[in-house]
C-alpha cells in the first residue's frame, strides 16, 4: 500500500510540474505561446477609412491564415487613448499588438515599457531603433515603388490626353491632394511624380494639403481647388472618397490609393497602390509563436509581395500602360531603377550629391545621416519609415499649413 501511495504521489508532483510548464501559469515561453494565440489591432479609423480599412483586411487574413484570434479596436485617437486601447488588449490576452497610425507610437512605446511581455508592432513609426527595447518594433514598406508605378500609369495617360489633343505638352499638370508635409506623404508625392515625368517628361505636380489623414469634406474640396487650377488628373494621399468622387464628377482622371475605386468611379479610376500588410502581419505573430526575434526595423516591397498594384481599369488607362508598368517592375526588383535617381530630378536647379536626412528621430528633427549611395537617395535604407523629405522642382506646394 505504502508503494502504490507513493506512487500516486509521485505521479501527482509530475503532473503538477507538467501544468506549470505547459502554458497554465508557468514559464515564459508556454505564456507567450498562449498569448500570441490572440493578436490585436489599434487603428486610427474604421473601414469607412480606405487606409484603414487596408490594414483590417490584412489582420483578418493573416489571423485567418495562421488560426489566430484577431481582436480589433477602430476608432482610436493618436494620443492616450492608444494607450488605453493597447492596456485592453493585453488584459484581453494578446500577444501581440500592432497600431497603424504615425501618431499612435509614443502611446505605443509607454505601452511596450509598461508590458514588457508583449510585443508591440508599430507601423509608419520611426523610434524603435532608437528606443532598443526588445518588444517594441517599426514596420513599413516601400510602397514609393508602387507610387512610381502608379505614376506611370498616369504619366501614360497624360501622353494619351496629349496625343488626342485634349492637352498640349505644358498642360500636362497633376494635381496632388496630401493629407500633412511629413515625409511620408513628401516621399509618396515625389515618387509618383517621377513616375509620371519618366514617360512624360513636361509633367508638372501641383499639391495641396488637407491637415487631416481622414475628411472627406476636406479632401474634394482640395480635389475640386486643384481641378479647378488647371490639373488634368488627380491622385492623392489621404483615406476617403472625397478626392475619387470630385474626379468622378468632373470627368478627370484619378489615380487612387489603397485599393481601387472602381466600383464607384468607373469613368475615371486607372489604379491605385497599396501596401499589403499580410507579410508582415504573418511573419511577426509567427515569430511571437515561436519564441523568435521580430526585426526592430521591418521593410516589406515589391519582392515580398507587400507593396501591390490592382488591376488597372483598361477603359480609362491608356493603351500600354500594363505593359510599361510590368517593364518598370521588373526593373525595380533587379535594380536598374532607382525611384529617386539624383540624376532624374533637381532641387532649386542642381543635382544632389549628399544630403542629410532626419533618420534618428528627435523633438527638433535634426538631419543626422547621409542618405545619397551610388547616384540614389536610399529611401527605407537606414530605417522602414520613409524619410524623404526633399521639396524637388516641378511640384509646387499651393500650401504647407500642415
Amino acid at each position: 500500500m505504502k508503494k502504490v501511495l507513493a506512487l500516486v504521489l509521485a505521479l501527482t508532483m509530475v503532473f503538477a510540474f507538467t501544468l506549470t510548464f505547459t502554458g497554465c501559469g508557468g514559464s515564459d515561453d508556454g505564456g507567450e505561446a498562449d498569448q500570441a494565440m490572440k493578436a490585436g489591432f489599434i487603428c486610427l479609423h474604421d473601414e469607412n477609412s480606405t487606409y484603414d480599412k487596408n490594414f483590417i483586411d490584412a489582420a483578418n487574413a493573416a489571423c485567418e491564415e495562421l488560426g489566430v484570434e484577431a481582436i480589433i479596436k477602430t476608432n482610436i485617437p493618436e494620443g492616450q487613448e492608444c494607450y488605453e486601447a493597447a492596456a485592453e488588449l493585453v488584459d484581453a490576452g494578446c500577444g501581440i499588438i500592432f497600431a497603424d497610425s504615425f501618431g499612435h507610437e509614443d502611446y505605443m512605446i509607454q505601452a511596450a515599457k509598461d508590458f514588457p511581455d508583449v510585443q508591440f508592432c508599430h507601423s509608419t513609426g520611426t523610434k524603435a531603433h532608437t528606443e532598443k527595447l526588445d518588444n517594441y518594433h517599426n514596420a513599413f514598406a516601400s510602397i514609393y515603388q508602387g507610387r512610381y508605378l502608379a505614376g506611370i500609369a498616369a504619366g501614360m495617360k497624360l501622353n494619351e490626353m496629349i496625343e488626342k489633343g485634349d492637352i498640349t505638352a505644358d498642360q500636362a499638370k497633376i494635381g496632388y491632394v496630401g493629407a500633412y508635409t511629413y515625409a511620408e506623404v513628401v516621399s509618396g508625392y515625389t515618387s509618383f511624380f517621377l513616375g509620371a515625368r519618366s514617360v512624360c517628361e513636361s509633367a508638372t505636380m501641383e499639391v495641396t494639403f488637407t491637415g487631416s489623414w481622414y475628411d472627406e469634406t476636406l479632401e474634394k474640396e482640395g480635389a475640386n481647388k486643384l481641378i479647378n487650377d488647371g490639373c488634368v488628373l488627380i491622385s492623392q494621399h489621404a483615406d476617403s472618397m472625397g478626392a475619387p468622387t470630385a474626379c468622378e464628377n468632373a470627368g478627370v482622371p484619378d489615380v487612387s490609393y489603397n485599393g481601387s475605386t472602381i466600383e464607384a468611379c468607373p469613368k475615371t479610376f486607372i489604379v491605385s497602390s497599396r501596401i499589403d500588410w499580410v507579410p508582415y502581419y504573418e511573419y511577426a505573430i509567427t515569430a511571437v509563436q515561436n519564441g523568435e526575434a521580430i526585426d526592430v526595423d521591418w521593410t516589406g516591397d515589391l519582392e515580398t509581395g507587400s507593396v501591390v498594384l490592382t488591376d488597372i481599369n483598361e477603359d480609362v488607362a491608356a493603351e500600354g500602360t500594363a505593359e510599361a508598368i510590368e517593364e518598370a517592375t521588373a526593373g525595380l526588383k533587379d535594380g536598374s531603377i532607382q525611384v529617386f535617381d539624383t540624376s532624374t530630378f533637381t532641387v532649386k536647379g542642381k543635382n544632389l550629391d549628399k544630403y542629410d536626412a532626419d533618420v534618428d528621430t528627435d523633438p527638433d528633427y535634426t538631419p543626422d545621416t547621409n542618405v545619397i549611395e551610388d547616384g540614389a537617395f536610399m529611401e527605407s535604407k537606414f530605417r522602414s519609415a520613409p524619410y524623404f523629405d526633399i521639396q524637388i522642382d516641378g511640384i509646387e506646394l499651393l500650401d504647407t499649413a500642415f
